[in-house]
């Protein structure tokens, strides 16, 4: 018998029950003239050596679904102030860092009129936030995954009091090392900023991390950072113009190929 065959024949009782298991499995992992079936079995395991060795997560439309969420909040806040709020415009702005009300202060709204939309449109956000599916699917897993591997943390343009509603019963932040928010910088994306103090946190070198956005705002920062970005695919942003970007992904799980190298 080949020593292949006896040590499994050993694993098993020798009672009837036993050697008719011991001859089903034999009959899976052995070809008829004794080879072994699915010699991958006998492989090393491979190993996986991540090409970055830090990952900086942009938020919003990267790691949950909440950008739509954002505009919706501002557009039914300035509709009560009697203004229409364009959606192409809107991200047109956003791209520019110039924020959610450029287009009202060009139409002529005062600044005590923004402010009492502001308070609604940061109502309607939160509730938001706490009612809809914002979930995006695979996420937890892939980043489960990925810090096997690398050194992950979140830099955002939400605002804390937003973060932590969102995150009050999700499983995101367990496998980030920091979240840098709003309050924590004061130039906010396109600016470089954000993605400078997040290498600073990290002390980490820019050839060593990877920024993943889905914006065009955030990929111009990660450009003026000096850093590669892979832009992942997000519905509302997608018309923005992400030339720049290093990788161009439909999904999270995608950062795989790009992240590993298998040896």
């Amino acid at each position: 018998m080949m020593p292949e065959r006896t040590a499994i024949a050993r694993l098993f009782p020798t009672d009837a029950a036993g050697k008719a298991f011991t001859t089903l499995l034999e009959r899976r992992l052995f070809g008829d003239d004794g080879t072994i079936r699915g010699a991958w079995l006998l492989r090393p395991q491979e190993r996986c050596e991540a090409v970055k060795d830090y990952i900086l997560f942009d938020h919003d439309g990267v790691l949950v679904d909440t950008e739509f969420w954002y505009f919706k909040s501002a557009e039914l806040a300035l509709m009560e102030a009697g203004f229409t709020l364009d959606k192409d415009q809107y991200l047109r702005d956003m791209a520019r860092g110039s924020g959610s009300w450029a287009q009202a202060k060009t139409a002529g709204i005062d600044d005590r009129t923004l402010s009492r939309v502001r308070e609604a449109r940061n109502g309607y956000y939160q509730e938001y936030l706490r009612t809809e599916a914002i979930e995006i699917d695979g996420v937890v897993d892939t980043l489960a995954e990925f810090s096997k591997y690398v050194r992950m943390a979140i830099v955002t343009t939400a605002k804390r009091a937003d973060f932590d509603i969102i995150h009050e019963r999700r499983q995101i932040r367990q496998f980030m090392d920091f979240v840098i928010v709003r309050e924590d910088y004061e130039l906010a994306k396109p600016q470089p900023e954000p993605c400078l103090a997040g290498l600073k946190r990290f002390g980490a070198a820019r050839e060593e991390t990877l920024v993943v956005e889905d914006s065009a705002r955030g990929l111009a920062s990660a450009v003026a950072a000096g850093i590669d970005c892979a832009v992942v695919h997000d519905e509302f942003t997608k018309a923005g113009d992400f030339s720049r970007a290093s990788y161009r992904i439909d999904s999270l799980s995608e950062l795989k190929d790009i992240l590993l190298e298998v040896g």
